[in-house]
């Protein structure tokens, strides 16, 4: 991997409309911001939490976690981000934001994003999963499910809260099978010089239209790299999300001591 050296940052802020609190919100007796620290540590040997809250710094720290206290003022996770990195004392070739709500994410997506970095050309590198006919066509055209066009070279062209590309002439109902349409999963990495660039830069008029940061990257010229998963994220946005994930992880739990049992 080029001996690149890499940082995992976990932004993560205690105010929330839809759910205050809720990094530290317990799944399976864990907070949630320990269960997705826990899981990139397992392919990032330097971690960190970058909030603005004393409640989480305090959190992070009792259970050895390495935290970096932020501004109160940033207007996304990447500007945090790149605050954590210039307070790190090191130097990090590249850095994964990791999103702090999403206690479930694969060490496997790291891994892939981290080595888009092998092309000492990528500059950003983010992820996306294929949209099959199970998920369905609500699915499809759900808002909260940003969808992305690629080029030949695995390049993001476009990102898009609508349906992309349009396909004329089909039924809706057909689309998913006529078509291979990607959802974005909201993980990234960047090359640490590109992150300072892009925190310098203005919202611009797409971003400010569909309400995606990503796309003040690619008005600018950035190249965004797309690397694959089949594994879907669940981000946690209410407290309702906090109960699927209980279960989730209650029933991922029983499996595992079955198994462990069958083994013996």
């Amino acid at each position: 991997m080029n001996n690149l050296k890499f940082a995992g940052i976990i932004p993560a802020r205690f105010a929330s409309t839809r759910f205050p609190g809720k990094p530290l919100a317990l799944i399976g007796g864990k907070t949630m911001i320990q269960r997705v620290y826990e899981q990139a540590s397992t392919v990032l040997d330097n971690v960190y939490v970058a909030t603005d809250d004393e409640r989480i710094a305090n959190a992070v720290k009792n259970f050895g976690g390495k935290v970096i206290i932020t501004s109160p003022h940033h207007q996304s996770g990447t500007d945090r981000c790149y605050e954590a990195l210039c307070n790190t004392g090191e130097r990090f070739d590249v850095v994964v934001n990791i999103q702090g709500d999403e206690p479930f994410i694969d060490p496997s997506q790291i891994k892939a994003l981290m080595d888009c970095f092998d092309n000492t050309q990528t500059q950003i590198a983010t992820m996306a999963k294929k949209i099959t006919s199970k998920d369905g066509l609500a699915y499809l055209e759900n808002p909260n499910h940003p969808k992305l066009v690629v080029n030949s070279n695995d390049e993001a062209m476009y990102f898009s809260r609508s349906v992309i590309p349009y396909l004329r002439g089909s039924d809706k109902n057909e689309w998913v099978t006529k078509h291979v349409f990607l959802k974005h999963l909201g993980i990234y990495a960047y090359r640490s010089d590109i992150l300072a660039q892009i925190t310098t830069l203005k919202p611009s008029t797409l971003e400010l239209a569909e309400s995606l940061e990503q796309l003040r990257w690619l008005e600018n010229g950035f190249k965004i790299k797309v690397c694959y998963s089949d594994i879907e994220t669940i981000g946690i946005d209410t407290p309702e999300d906090l109960e699927k994930a209980n279960l989730i992880f209650t029933t991922d739990r029983q499996k595992i001591d079955l198994a462990k049992r069958e083994a013996i």
